[in-house]
């Protein structure tokens, strides 16, 4: 114990080993010491609570997760399981749980993966959890702890409701351990957690492990882009920033000579840099690498906001000759390459470029993002963990938990392209790329470098990195799928009851209680200028909506003056007339203090108009997402998913939301089928569309049922689909989309989109046994894309050959089989 402690010090220190003897069991074999907030959390799961720990990338927080493991394996029977939000970090955590508990002890389940599922602890997708849940898994028995791994994944638009569905529906006496990024409504998260699991400690910490230092690349220069002299206030702007960039932006030559020669300039440590011409330009990429080299500033990555990009900064790189690597570690660099590729055939890896790939690993530059080949992405963060690999060029998928901590992380720019539009960055974002700067227990400081452009602001860069707004808001919305399986437990009313209780209503609620709080305020001062606006002669009130009509037909008179026929205008003009004599009449219309009380009733409108807005977002908010339960639930009605209790059948017409429902034969169905288009397929299998298709039909199908097309798709002819049943069953299913997406709207539901069949042709000829290049030239997909959508038809098509009946069933595991070959079957995990 520290002799700086004071006597009480020591005592309450004490006091805390004696309430926790295993977490002081197992910070004795850590060899290390814990940070507050993981003690913090550590005795809070000893005492039989659950956790939130928001802490910054890189803090330790999965320690407490393996804290959580270990108060498991105290236990004979009891189990814990470790979710994560992408099968690629399931992948990670299961490698590092078997080298620390061996493989007999620990799991695997990511939906095309299966290992040793029956152990103790079992690394998971966290819809692999949720499918347990709705399933009553018999895995769930003596489940003691769940780890959420990365839960802020919460607010993903496409795939958040499934955090929410693990959290409420999960078994009360499970603890769960749920670690997020920083985030800036951790405390309402946990309020929530509270309100629905129990007691739950939140624990936040805002302290990198390892300081940031934050630069400023212009032209060959680092400048800091805070001041830290010292003397200035926090977070100002370096001024040497200040004049590098204005000068930049003037046209001038920042450090450069009078007589136009540039001069060289020095980087963070005194080295100089080679000059560059017409003012602050920017460095070839190879430069910057060079530049990191010699500052002892690698391992970096560099964040590129396109895989394009990435590939093109690879290259570049490489054509310049650099060489980042000794002969021991490019010998290494061979063997582990060889070892983890050795499965993949070689005329496969020629279609893959892997030659390259590996001069690139040899030389220690790569590329990581969602094109790439799993395996090789596999490798290149095994690589860069080792330190054999130095520069990676990513897209911001990295940043989104895999463990690849660097000592620099380059930013090149500061917006990327969502889809639509090219936008900035988030605070948010930038806090995640850059917590990847800054290796715990390598590091004594992380380095982010901006890559300085025309027409970039410091102020604003500096707002974005001081910044740490992050707020986690849900996604949640109840499915066909949501809706069957929790009517089958619960019944209907049961349900809406549980739904009210969702992260999605807990907010509304809260945004309620704020506006309401505001229509409140804003009463006040309606009252007020409604007194106000008194007059002793009459009804001002009455007499301002005389005056407002007048205003308002003139308007509209000069508005539509070209379009409207004689006829109109006299009328509208007979009406103008009429209520002038009406003003001119009225008693308040001689009230000497008319125009002032005018003044006061014009701001009383106003007000009771956006009051009157106000209002009504109460009303849409309250008991939001309850009513779009409701609307699913008539269209299962609709379709006879469902069926009002004591009756055989449904689609009789509405039933009332007060009257109990039962789940009908095809909803067992349904509650088997994850996915967005979940009902399109329960309607499928019921009415036999796919009866008639074969095995590459069937795999041709499940594709054009998970894929998503890019933006830049057109429209295909029929030349580029499979030949035979497949065409007939497509159409039918489209029309069934069609059927479906008009009783959505009619119910007041988004819809979905159509089925697309961009990926039909591709994975219908790969069923077939088509060579990989012919496969990836029909799809033009990259293979890391290819894999990617494969193994979403793998998992509905594991669907498929659980629910369906003859002949779709059968046909459909032979698909599975057949497309699960070459490259889609590689992995990286074993028992």
């Amino acid at each position: 114990m520290s002799p700086d402690l004071s006597p009480a010090e020591r005592f309450a220190a004490a006091k805390t080993r004696d309430k926790t003897p295993k977490l002081q069991a197992f910070r004795s074999r850590l060899g290390f010491a814990l940070d507050p907030f993981q003690l913090a959390a550590c005795a809070a799961l000893e005492a039989g609570d659950s956790v939130l720990v928001a802490a910054p990338t890189g803090a330790g927080k999965t320690l407490v997760a393996e804290y959580a493991i270990h108060l498991a394996m105290q236990d004979p029977r009891a189990k814990v399981f470790y979710t994560a939000p992408m099968k690629a970090l399931s992948n990670q955590k299961f490698q590092e749980l078997v080298a620390e508990y061996g493989a007999s002890e620990v799991g695997l389940l990511t939906g095309d993966t299966n290992v040793n599922s029956r152990a103790r602890i079992v690394v998971m997708t966290t819809e692999v959890l949720r499918n347990m849940i709705y399933a009553g898994s018999e895995m769930l028995t003596d489940l003691r702890y769940v780890v959420l791994d990365e839960v802020h994944f919460l607010a993903d638009r496409f795939r958040g409701a499934v955090w929410e569905e693990v959290i409420i529906h999960l078994p009360l006496d499970v603890r769960l351990i749920s670690l997020s990024a920083t985030v800036s409504n951790a405390e309402e998260f946990g309020d929530w957690l509270q309100t629905v699991r129990g007691s739950t400690e939140v624990i936040v910490s805002e302290d990198r492990p390892v300081p940031l230092d934050q630069h400023v690349l212009v032209g060959g220069k680092f400048l800091d882009l805070f001041d830290s002299s010292g003397q200035a206030a926090t977070n100002r702007v370096n001024p040497e920033l200040l004049r590098a960039t204005s000068l930049g932006r003037r046209g001038g030559r920042s450090g450069g000579r009078r007589d136009g020669h540039s001069v060289g300039r020095t980087g963070p440590r005194g080295h100089v840099v080679p000059p560059t011409q017409g003012g602050p330009g920017r460095l070839d990429r190879w430069k910057i690498v060079e530049m990191l080299d010699d500052q002892n500033l690698l391992p970096a990555i560099f964040f590129v906001f396109s895989r394009v990009g990435c590939d093109q900064a690879v290259s570049q790189v490489l054509r310049s000759g650099i060489r980042l690597t000794t002969a021991d570690q490019r010998r290494e660099i061979r063997e582990i390459v060889e070892a983890r590729c050795r499965t993949l055939r070689d005329e496969d890896l020629a279609v893959l470029g892997y030659w390259r790939w590996l001069d690139g690993l040899e030389r220690g530059v790569a590329a990581h993002h969602a094109g790439l080949l799993p395996a090789f992405k596999e490798v290149v963060e095994e690589l860069f963990q080792k330190k054999l690999v130095k520069v990676v060029f990513a897209t911001e998928t990295l940043a989104l938990g895999i463990n690849m901590p660097a000592r620099t992380v380059v930013l090149e720019k500061l917006e990327k392209f969502n889809g639509e539009a090219r936008v900035p960055i988030t605070p948010g974002e930038y806090t995640q790329l850059t917590g990847r700067a800054g290796r715990r227990g390598i590091d004594v400081e992380g380095h982010s470098l901006i890559q300085w452009q025309q027409g970039l602001d410091p102020q604003a860069v500096a707002s974005l990195a001081s910044r740490r707004t992050y707020p986690m808001n849900s996604s949640f919305r109840p499915t066909y799928n949501m809706a069957v399986n929790l009517i089958e437990q619960f019944g209907r009313s049961r349900t809406r009851e549980v739904l009210e209780t969702s992260f999605a209503q807990f907010q509304a609620d809260r945004s309620v209680v704020d506006l309401a709080r505001k229509v409140r305020s804003q009463q006040q001062s309606l009252d007020g200028y409604a007194a106000s606006m008194e007059c002793h002669l009459g009804d001002f009130g009455e007499y301002t909506m005389l005056r407002r009509e007048v205003g308002d037909l003139e308007k509209q008179g000069a508005a539509r003056a070209d379009s409207q026929s004689r006829a109109e205008r006299d009328k509208r003009q007979r009406r103008i007339g009429e209520l002038r004599r009406q003003v001119r009449t009225h008693p308040c219309h001689a009230c000497p203090e008319r125009e002032q009380h005018a003044r006061w009733s014009e701001r009383w409108f106003k007000l009771k108009k956006q009051t009157d807005q106000l209002s009504a977002q109460i009303r849409s908010r309250t008991g939001a997402v309850a009513k779009v339960f409701d609307r699913v639930t008539d269209v299962l009605l609709d379709r006879g998913y469902l069926v009002p209790t004591g009756t055989n059948a449904g689609g009789a017409g509405r039933v009332p939301r007060d009257v109990e429902v039962t789940v009908a034969p095809t909803g067992r169905t349904l509650r088997r089928i994850y996915g967005d288009r979940d009902l399109l397929v329960a309607e499928s299998l019921r009415l036999g569309v796919w009866n008639m298709l074969d095995v590459p039909s069937m795999a041709a199908m499940a594709a054009t049922l998970v894929y998503e097309p890019r933006r830049d798709e057109g429209q295909l002819s029929e030349r580029f689909l499979p030949r035979g049943e497949f065409r007939a069953a497509l159409d039918a299913t489209q029309l069934l989309w069609a059927e479906l997406d008009d009783l959505e709207h009619e119910h007041h539901l988004p819809g979905s989109q159509p089925p697309a069949p961009g990926l039909a042709l591709a994975m219908h000829r790969w069923a077939r046994g088509a060579a990989l290049d012919s496969v990836l030239d029909d799809a033009d997909l990259a293979a890391g894309d290819f894999v990617r959508w494969t193994k979403q038809t793998i998992d509905l098509l594991d669907q498929l050959s659980v629910v369906g009946d003859l002949p779709v069933g059968p046909t459909a595991r032979q698909a599975l089989d057949a497309v699960r070959r070459g490259i889609v079957a590689y992995t990286a995990v074993g028992p």
